[in-house]
């Protein structure tokens, strides 16, 4: 943790668990102009950003992709849908990150994406649509009314953290499975991480994780794959707009599961991340913005926006508390321009082999799952935190809403069962 000294502005912004914080969180200093943006720039910043939106641009688009075309979606359809997730994405990532200075990336519900399967099986996409508009007005509503800070305040935070651990493990696991299937390229990355970490001298002239970028992207390059099947196809976006139809088949399936994915599992890890950094992330805004932008991207047929965990851990990953918002700002000027060439620059990063995307994540992720373990299991509450990680590793799923959820609810009710002390004290 930064010294008092190292404490940047951004760290005095009113913390959610501050029974006098206005609904409306305040930022805790002028926003950054662009001047101020160039001067806390640095070259790790850059490759965190950059790294965020090479991971939300790869797995995240495939699952997106994968849903979409299995539930019969057109390819204008699609498009509009990813353009319309990077629109949001980067437009709410600049606008909270320079008001507050602090790394606040969005992105979309990846499980809220992946629980939209089954419904598009039986449900119209104009249902679905519906669906998406409901919710994202809901999510404003409880952003607004500021239950959200207070149910976030009143789970401790290593069961949320074990939470964040159990997501988040995956990411490890993906650097031992791609080291395994693809040596040629995982197998260099790997070892640029450790050399760069263990040699400080080289460290700071380029830092582990751009170095890790660096040697991945020319093991790529040398082994020749790099699999763009074709460069044809259409370049710059053309959104499609979907007329909801609001029924309540639909309206019952999806609006209450969408929100709490989001709410709980999507807004939980990322503020539960940012809050490990050092940072005081703005609850109920957040939420508020979560919902707003989920209704824009309702229009363009896309799912729920929320603060993302996986992203914001990579934009904290490295550099200084108080300059780690221009990884943000670079991340969310990057997701604009792929909100404009969303069906040409889709087709590229797909190109992308699996085993780089898979590595670049996991080692950039390293740090924060480090420090979700060590969060979760260090001092108290640490019978709710193991029943929250089992749970949610177990991938348990009930009423179509996201383990990471049922992973806190079971968590926090062992913790107040037989941790009383730990309660007491707290």
């Amino acid at each position: 943790m930064p010294t008092d000294q190292q404490t940047s502005p951004a760290a005095t912004a009113p913390v959610a668990e501050n029974g006098s914080s206005p609904l409306l969180e305040r930022p805790g200093t002028r926003p950054a102009g662009p001047r101020r943006v160039l001067r806390d720039l640095g070259p790790q910043y850059v490759a965190n950003g950059v790294i965020g939106l090479i991971f939300a641009a790869s797995g995240p688009i495939a699952v997106t992709l994968a849903v979409g075309a299995a539930g019969g979606l057109t390819e204008g359809q699609l498009a509009s849908w990813v353009s319309g997730i990077f629109l949001s994405a980067g437009a709410a990532t600049l606008l909270m990150s320079l008001v507050y200075r602090q790394p606040l990336g969005f992105a979309w519900s990846i499980p809220g994406t992946v629980l939209l399967g089954p419904s598009l099986q039986h449900l119209s996409f104009p249902e679905v649509v519906g669906a998406f508009f409901t919710s994202g007005v809901l999510i404003l509503a409880l952003g607004a009314s500021g239950v959200v800070r207070r149910v976030m305040a009143a789970i401790p935070m290593p069961i949320v953290m074990a939470m964040v651990a159990a997501v988040f493990l995956r990411f490890g696991t993906d650097i031992v499975e791609s080291t395994r299937t693809n040596p040629v390229v995982a197998g260099p990355m790997v070892l640029a991480f450790l050399l760069l970490s263990a040699v400080p001298v080289l460290g700071r002239f380029l830092p582990p994780v751009l170095g890790t970028l660096v040697v991945g992207i020319a093991a790529v390059a040398l082994s020749g794959q790099f699999a763009l099947d074709s460069a044809d196809g259409p370049i710059l976006a053309a959104p499609v707009f979907t007329a909801p139809e609001f029924t309540w088949a639909a309206q019952l399936e999806l609006v209450v599961p969408l929100a709490i994915t989001v709410l709980i599992v999507q807004n939980g890890q990322g503020v539960a991340v940012l809050r490990a950094a050092g940072h005081r992330p703005p609850v109920n805004v957040s939420a508020i913005v979560s919902g707003a932008f989920s209704v824009l991207n309702a229009g363009f047929g896309a799912v729920s926006a929320c603060v993302t965990g996986p992203t914001n851990a990579l934009l904290t990953s490295s550099g200084e508390k108080h300059r780690q918002y221009t990884g943000a700002v670079v991340y969310g000027s990057i997701a604009l321009v792929f909100a404009l060439l969303a069906p040409a620059l889709t087709r590229f990063m797909l190109a992308t082999p699996e085993a780089f995307v898979l590595a670049l994540g996991g080692i950039a992720m390293l740090k924060a799952l480090q420090q979700a373990f060590v969060t979760a299991f260090a001092t108290t509450f640490t019978l709710g935190s193991l029943a929250t990680f089992v749970v949610t590793v177990s991938g348990l799923d009930l009423f179509n809403i996201h383990a990471a959820f049922w992973g806190i609810v079971i968590g926090y009710a062992v913790s107040r069962l037989l941790e009383r002390r730990d309660h007491a004290g707290a």
